[in-house]
């Protein structure tokens, strides 16, 4: 097992250290320049020229990534051109947002689809098997966005249970704050939960063919009790895997559904940032969000090695 965590901590140091130069590459090569947006076209040339030293854009690519890395390795995420503060500040103000509100997401998002997973795979065939498989098509193929909207309008406009959107502050109570996020987490968990319900049926139904759920039934087992004490466990791998890269989407995909609340979260923050070409922003943002897909995947692979030993044998 000690041998199989750090092969996986080999390649997610790799991974951070490729991502961390293609991020940097890429906003690098962004049209605009930030000094001009701050001053404004009508600036002076020298103005500008002095801004920009005070900024460290004079300096090469190769200086100001390592200067980038160096800063994020001491946890030193650099200042906002912007506001002017560290943007180290920024992020911890907007991750009380966004963690709590991916968490949530995710919570529902796996609180519905273990239950209808199950409860199709053990009524393959039957009217409550194609009853979920219709209502879950129905979940991926509507966009978030568009279900969040009509979420505001029925419930925040209509009956006026939930506010439009914006976000209190935790000073305002756990409960305030859980209320302002229900209608976006709803909004992101019920695609995710219809995908992951189709995989746990899926993988459910391959694992109930298996030679030792047969073995079970034989001994006398019911359907549903070798579901539960035999295929289930089985099963989890795939779902293991969704629920991983569902996080990690929750948390660096929730650009949209934050702007439509108006939660002053990282996505929005990433929103903001890019408009104003605040790119130390946009660069440090951006590499968070990866380090915690990477690290959740991470997560995930030794996740599977617990559930199945064949994985730390290489088999």
């Amino acid at each position: 097992m000690l041998r199989y965590t750090l092969k996986r901590l080999v390649s997610l140091a790799v991974s951070l250290a490729v991502a961390s130069v293609v991020i940097f590459l890429a906003i690098e090569v962004l049209p605009g320049d930030p000094a001009a947006f701050m001053l404004g076209v009508n600036a002076q040339e020298d103005t500008l020229a002095a801004l920009r030293d005070q900024l460290g854009l004079n300096m090469s690519g190769w200086d100001r990534y390592w200067s980038w890395i160096l800063g994020l390795v001491q946890g030193d995420f650099g200042t906002s051109y912007t506001y002017r503060t560290p943007v180290a500040d920024m992020i911890a103000e907007r991750v009380k947002v966004s963690l709590p509100l991916a968490l949530y997401a995710l919570i529902l998002s796996t609180v519905i689809a273990f239950p209808a997973g199950i409860y199709a795979a053990s009524r393959r065939g039957k009217a409550g098997d194609v009853a979920v498989m219709g209502v879950t098509q129905l979940g991926v193929a509507i966009p978030n966005f568009w279900f969040a909207m009509l979420m505001v309008l029925v419930f925040a406009i209509n009956l006026r249970w939930f506010s439009a959107g914006g976000f209190p502050g935790w000073d305002a109570g756990v409960l305030a704050c859980l209320k302002a996020l229900t209608l976006p987490a709803i909004a992101l968990a019920l695609p995710q939960a219809s995908i992951l319900a189709r995989v746990m049926r899926s993988s459910l139904l391959d694992t109930l063919s298996e030679d030792f759920v047969r073995t079970a039934r034989a001994k006398g087992l019911t359907r549903a009790q070798a579901l539960r004490r035999h295929a289930l466990r089985n099963a989890l791998i795939p779902v293991l895997t969704i629920i991983g890269l569902q996080f990690s989407f929750l948390l660096a995909g929730a650009i949209i559904i934050e702007n439509v609340f108006f939660l002053p979260g990282l996505g929005r923050l990433i929103f903001q940032s890019i408009s104003s070409r605040d790119l130390v922003v946009v660069e440090s943002v951006v590499m968070l969000l990866v380090f915690a897909v990477v690290v959740v995947n991470f997560v995930v692979e030794i996740t599977y090695a617990l559930v199945d030993p064949r994985l730390r044998a290489g088999r």
